[in-house]
């Protein structure tokens, strides 16, 4: 049997993005996937020891597992996907890597090296959304 492709869009997966001229944008993804699927949207606050909070959108569609980071030194919200880690989760966009394990998580810039400290290193914010 076949099965019917569904194509989900807007409200679960849009965000709304502040770029760096203060010009706001939309970041609007779809996802294809069988009508069977189990989507969910999660939003997560971190801090991050630079006084401004960080908001991560993470999407879970069974297979594909995304995130939605707001990189400081990017100038839109940049979608990272799963990959496989041997502990927590690992995202990855470009030459950024963003690592969670429970309420800590991590962004990397890949083209530093293997062995590169994090560029920050955060935690989940107690007042999250």
């Amino acid at each position: 049997m076949i099965f019917m492709k569904t194509i989900l869009t807007a409200l679960l997966l849009t965000g709304a993005v502040t770029a760096a001229h203060g010009v706001e944008a939309s970041l609007s993804l779809t996802l294809g996937t069988d009508a069977s699927a189990d989507i969910q949207k999660r939003t997560v606050q971190y801090e991050c020891g630079t006084g401004v909070p960080l908001t991560v959108d993470y999407i879970n569609a069974s297979p594909n597992f995304l995130a939605l980071v707001n990189v400081p030194e990017e100038t839109e919200k940049l979608v990272f996907a799963s990959v496989v880690s041997g502990s927590g989760v690992r995202y990855v966009s470009g030459q950024w890597a963003w690592l969670t394990e429970g309420a800590e998580a991590s962004l990397y810039d890949t083209t530093l090296g293997e062995d590169a400290p994090a560029v920050s290193t955060c935690s989940e914010a107690s007042n999250a959304p």
